[in-house]
């Protein structure tokens, strides 16, 4: 018997990275369900709100958004006692070192730089899982 798919929230607000994560699915078949956030407050209504579905879930997560950025975000996760067990996987552009620790200390499941090969990220939801 087969696991159900793990919904997958993806928390970018470049559309053109939105667009090369849905190619990537479709390129290696990965079916399970995408939702889309521009930004951190957006992600975390989605999550707290029921838009998404509230069991198997896992977060991608650019660091740098409007509004509410990566590192924001993760912090307000990890606070919230509903959402604080939640897998993130950091994909994002920064290489910075500050930015890795901080998203480390605040338990992401993983941290890859863009541009990833489309085997990174599925090895990266694979683990989290």
């Amino acid at each position: 018997m087969s696991s159900p798919l793990l919904n997958i929230l993806l928390v970018e607000d470049d559309e053109v990275d939105v667009m090369n994560v849905r190619r990537a699915f479709e390129t290696h078949h990965i079916t399970n369900p995408l939702f889309v956030a521009g930004n951190g407050l957006d992600a975390l209504e989605q999550l707290r709100n029921g838009a998404m579905p509230k069991d198997r879930r896992i977060v991608l997560l650019d660091l740098n958004l409007p509004r509410m950025n990566g590192i924001e975000f993760l912090r307000e996760l990890r606070q919230d006692p509903e959402l604080c067990s939640t897998p993130v996987v950091v994909l994002t552009t920064s290489n910075d070192d500050r930015d890795k620790i901080q998203a480390y200390k605040l338990n992401v499941a993983g941290y890859l730089v863009k541009p990833v090969k489309s085997a990174d990220v599925e090895a990266a939801v694979s683990a989290a899982a």
